[in-house]
């Protein structure tokens, strides 16, 4: 045999010998990985907050007027968008009382009210983004906007969770390759054991990124202008982790 073949031979004996000794020194390693998923996807409902307040020296007055408007209003988010879902959240009736500055050595009466605060809030959730500045600007001619926040409808949220769910094992099974191909190993040689969707970490809250939501009040106009509002998107989390062996 010539020199240059017993050199090709030795090479190959010698890494043949290498390979064994690191298939030798990884079998059965345990070997945890953490994987993480993430997916994006336009906000597509919004949930409005509406008030509507009143003050009075007659209680009466002030709560007749509260639920005038109250009713004005829900008939108006009702006429704009049919499909919005409505809750009242709550309703309250404060006394007023003056500023009482007691005298040294006076005695403190019990105050008396002078007037009475009454409000009522009421929450509307939609997918009508696109009547949405209609819808608000029509409420708020007898209504308060207090707040106004955005998210995922329910359907496309169990949508998301799918491709999270997805996008977080190819993730896993990504740097199950990257691991092996470092340890001198092939993918194949690797067993996994045990996937912990929640161990690592838990599901990420939802991060809503609302961009540019704000409202214009009409200068001249007797009604109410449309606002603008900028839905956003929302980005969904997710962590796991994987525990295998390597034969």
């Amino acid at each position: 045999m010539s020199l240059p073949k017993l050199f090709i031979a030795a090479a190959l004996v010698l890494c043949a010998h290498a390979n064994a000794q690191t298939t030798s020194s990884t079998a059965g390693a345990l070997v945890v990985v953490p994987a993480f998923g993430e997916v994006t996807h336009a906000n597509d409902q919004a949930t409005a907050a509406f008030a509507v307040e009143e003050q009075d020296k007659d209680k009466t007055a002030a709560a007749s007027r509260v639920n005038q408007k109250m009713k004005q209003g829900t008939e108006i988010i009702r006429r704009e968008d049919p499909q919005a879902s409505l809750k009242t959240q709550g309703y309250y009736t404060y006394p007023i009382y003056p500023e009482q500055r007691p005298l040294d050595g006076a005695a403190v009466s019990r105050p008396v009210p002078v007037g009475w605060r009454v409000g009522q809030y009421l929450e509307v959730k939609t997918t009508n983004l696109a009547n949405l500045a209609k819808t608000t600007a029509a409420a708020q001619n007898v209504m308060s906007l207090n707040n106004l926040r955005f998210g995922l409808s329910p359907a496309t949220l169990k949508q998301l969770d799918e491709r999270r769910i997805a996008a977080t094992y190819l993730n896993l099974n990504e740097r199950i390759a990257s691991i092996a191909a470092a340890m001198g190993r092939k993918p194949g040689d690797a067993v996994i054991d045990t996937i912990d969707f929640e161990g690592s970490g838990r599901y990420a809250e939802q991060a809503v990124s609302v961009t540019g939501a704000r409202m214009m009040a009409a200068k001249t106009a007797p009604e109410v202008a449309e606002p603008t509002f900028e839905p956003g998107e929302t980005t969904l989390q997710m962590r796991l982790v994987g525990k295998l062996k390597f034969r």
